[in-house]
């Protein structure tokens, strides 16, 4: 009887390497709690009114139909008993020979309870739809608001976080004002509007060479959002942010881009966790003492030259291709092989023939940085039919101005 692989998370790094071992002579059970594979890299045009979640999103099932030696069960993981090598689930215990972890990561507020309570994320497609009724009932509320302080701080939108997120966030936001409510509300005063961009430390895009930060943070500039420097968020009531500083922002939107962490299924595991509540794996990213388990993604924490790796896509989808070599390679007798991250790079878009790319050690801003970006996501895109209506939105919205999906919509 072949062994049993059980993959926790559909995300990136579970989708792939169930992927990877569909020759390899194992039984493969992915698992995840929600039945479908979603590319979290454009839930923000999901959140502007650009995108359906359906486009950014496939069932599992549908994905790996043709799989023979695959199964999915939706269903979440509860607790499990390494020793026994069993998955404690909704859906009743799982017995497996090889665990791979791949939970992903979701937001970190840092401790600010009252930010988490009143502030909006951004990891799901839940969260994407909440931020896109909320941005476009703040204006439909403004709209019917005699008091023009009331009404300023109801058109002031906080975006918290200057990584690649933050920025593609806070252009996308911009533009949907500015080129597409615009039409819709006339009576508002475009000027009651405000974008503001707060970074904690003194630069945008941290990971990206000098030339490409200034070059995006000139972009913000000329879309007209505020960036602000050294500003760190210290509460949120949902009428006003209160900043480190003492400064006052009056604002009935926060969006935190500003940190992730590991899924908190890890701590249910009893595994041991580094930064971030990541679990620290070997170099062949297996966990100490428990071959039989591999973490990938942003779960697991792995230190190279001195600092942990990312928690990006490429990072989870390089991790899972070494887990299924290694999986294959374990049900010959051979040993593992260690994991050896190749960085391709960054890329951010900030709006409108707008972005900057860091790729292989080549720079590229304005206009051909973008056009490299539409591709590279176009392409990343799982099913034809996702791609296409993905390309025909963004056509459509490019050459007319308009965002299809300004929809309040209720759960």
């Amino acid at each position: 009887m072949n062994p049993t692989v059980v993959i926790v998370g559909a995300g990136f790094g579970g989708l792939r390497v169930a992927r990877a071992l569909r020759r390899s002579p194992v039984q493969v059970i992915l698992l995840d709690r929600n039945n479908y594979h979603l590319f979290q890299p454009l839930l923000y045009q999901v959140a502007t009114a650009g995108l359906e979640p359906e486009q950014i999103a496939k069932p599992v099932r549908a994905i790996l139909r043709g799989q023979q030696n695959f199964d999915f069960r939706m269903a979440e993981v509860t607790g499990a008993d390494l020793a026994a090598r069993r998955l404690e689930t909704s859906a009743g215990p799982i017995p497996y020979d090889y665990l791979v972890l791949a939970p992903g990561g979701e937001t970190n507020f840092f401790g600010l309870d009252a930010v988490a309570r009143h502030g909006l994320g951004l990891k799901d497609i839940g969260d994407a739809v909440s931020i896109r009724n909320h941005v476009l009932t703040c204006f439909e509320q403004a709209m019917l608001e005699p008091d023009p302080e009331r009404r300023r701080a109801r058109l002031t939108f906080v975006v918290v976080g200057g990584g690649p997120t933050g920025v593609e966030m806070a252009g996308a936001l911009s533009e949907l004002i500015q080129l597409v409510l615009v039409k819709d509300y006339p009576r508002l005063n475009i000027k009651d509007v405000r974008v503001l961009l707060l970074e904690a430390t003194d630069r945008l895009l941290g990971t990206m060479p000098e030339r490409l930060r200034e070059a995006a943070g000139r972009t913000l500039w000329r879309k007209h959002i505020e960036v602000r420097f050294g500003a760190t968020v210290a509460d949120f009531d949902g009428v006003r942010v209160r900043l480190k500083s003492g400064e006052i922002v009056p604002a009935h939107t926060v969006i935190w881009a500003a940190g992730v962490k590991a899924a908190t299924l890890n701590t249910r595991l009893g595994l041991p966790a580094g930064r971030q509540g990541r679990i620290v794996v070997e170099p062949t990213l297996q966990v100490p003492d428990r071959p039989e388990v591999y973490v990938v993604g942003d779960a697991a924490y792995l230190e190279v030259d001195g600092a942990p790796l990312p928690m990006v896509a490429p990072v989870a989808l390089q991790m899972a291709q070494t887990v299924a070599r290694n999986i294959a390679r374990a049900t010959r007798g051979a040993p593992p092989e260690p994991f050896r991250y190749r960085d391709p790079g960054t890329l951010a878009t900030i709006g409108r023939n707008a972005a900057v790319a860091h790729l292989y050690g080549l720079q590229f801003t304005g206009f051909p940085a973008w056009v490299m970006w539409l591709v590279v996501h176009i392409i990343q895109l799982i099913g034809f039919r996702n791609k296409l209506f993905v390309l025909l939105n963004w056509a459509w919205d490019y050459f007319f101005y308009e965002r299809a999906v300004r929809l309040i919509t209720r759960d």
